[in-house]
């Protein structure tokens, strides 16, 4: 089987979807890379490093492409990706399907078999391959690198000639994967850190990471399927949004994480709490590419509103390409051997990662409404 690596066309993106130490493991097993020159280049990965891992390098998209059995991409394919790719391809990438349906349709009308890796079921068997957690983990890393260097302020409580400066004080709401590496980089740098999320299982992750988990009274707990948070009654969010106003009223920085598979974001800060935030203070909302958190976030910019900073930061993995490249291409590793038998491409629809993710196959969509899932209290 041979797969092909196109250098992403998605604009500012600087990931490769597998780096040469992939392809010599890949290798060994009887299966061949041919990658587009230039591909890994922005996550300073060369041709070189490629052609002595075994790849082949091709001048341009087109021959990689058209001999390639199966596509390796992070971003969804483009339409004009897809027409050349050949028939009884098989294509893997992140594909958000419910918000995609057009690309899904074009994919199964092609005769493409669509492998949507932000449909892996989260499961314990899956976790090596489980790519949202592992791009979440580099946008809650970033996020915080951001905030400090937007917050007028230091993070750490420091004891100098001049006086002791009071240590910064930040909130994370949403406490899945993304969220607590925020809240471990914040700790790290000195901050007090406090964390909301409408999952009260995740209380003693965010309090191991020496954070305080902020109470809200509300006795309904919003656990749901996969990690994932279930919708609340109106009582218990309106209680959520009145404690997150108080706090926040006394924060320095607030790192917002809250998704919902296929649909916007949802609101958890408005004006009025942003009206309410300490002059300074900084917001960087990573929901920004699905809308934001904040009804003030503009997506892909930073603003000022009432003396609020607000950063909408868009593909953060993209800005440490060089291990977001890495986590990546392990987790296409981990999938395409369970993928495969013997270097060859099995599609077992009795196995659970193979059902979940994969949405169209023989010109069919096999997911045609792929199961949506909750609210995600603490983001991915």
């Amino acid at each position: 089987m041979k797969i092909g690596v196109p250098k992403e066309v998605k604009r500012g993106e600087r990931r490769v979807a597998i780096i040469p130490e992939t392809v010599k493991r890949l290798a060994a097993k009887g299966i061949t890379v041919a990658v587009e020159g230039g591909a890994g280049a922005a996550a300073w990965f060369s041709d070189e490093e490629y052609r002595s891992a075994g790849a082949t390098v091709e001048p341009s998209a087109d021959p990689v492409l058209g001999v390639a059995d199966l596509v390796v991409k992070i971003h969804p394919p483009t339409q004009a990706e897809v027409e050349r790719v050949r028939p009884g391809t098989a294509v893997i990438s992140l594909l958000y399907p419910q918000v995609n349906a057009d690309l899904v349709r074009l994919l199964a009308a092609k005769s493409v078999a669509a492998i949507a890796v932000d449909q892996i079921p989260r499961t314990t068997l899956a976790q090596t391959m489980d790519v949202l957690s592992s791009q979440s983990t580099v946008a809650g890393y970033r996020a915080v690198i951001l905030a400090a260097q937007a917050l007028p302020k230091f993070f750490p409580m420091l004891m100098t000639a001049a006086g002791t400066v009071a240590p910064a004080r930040v909130l994370v709401l949403g406490a899945g994967v993304a969220g607590l590496q925020a809240i471990a980089v914040a700790r790290r740098l000195g901050a007090i850190v406090e964390a909301f999320d409408v999952r009260r299982e995740v209380k003693e992750q965010i309090e191991s990471l020496g954070a305080r988990f902020v109470e809200t009274g509300a006795t309904e707990d919003a656990a749901g399927a996969g990690g994932y948070a279930r919708e609340l009654s109106e009582e218990t969010e309106r209680r959520n949004r009145d404690v997150i106003a108080e706090h926040l009223a006394k924060t320095d920085v607030c790192i917002t994480t809250a998704l919902i598979p296929g649909k916007r974001a949802p609101i958890l800060i408005t004006e009025e709490m942003v009206r309410r935030m300490r002059a300074g203070s900084v917001l960087v909302d990573l929901a920004a590419e699905q809308g934001g958190n904040c009804v003030l976030t503009e997506p892909g910019t930073t603003v000022t509103r009432h003396d609020v900073t607000i950063l909408g930061p868009l593909d953060l993995p993209s800005d440490l390409a060089v291990h977001a490249s890495q986590m990546y291409s392990r987790n296409m590793e981990k999938l395409l051997l369970h993928l495969t038998r013997d270097g060859v491409l099995v599609l077992d629809f009795e196995d659970e990662i193979t059902r979940g993710c994969v949405v169209t196959h023989g010109g069919q969509i096999v997911q045609p409404r792929p199961k949506e899932r909750p609210a995600a209290g603490g983001g991915t």
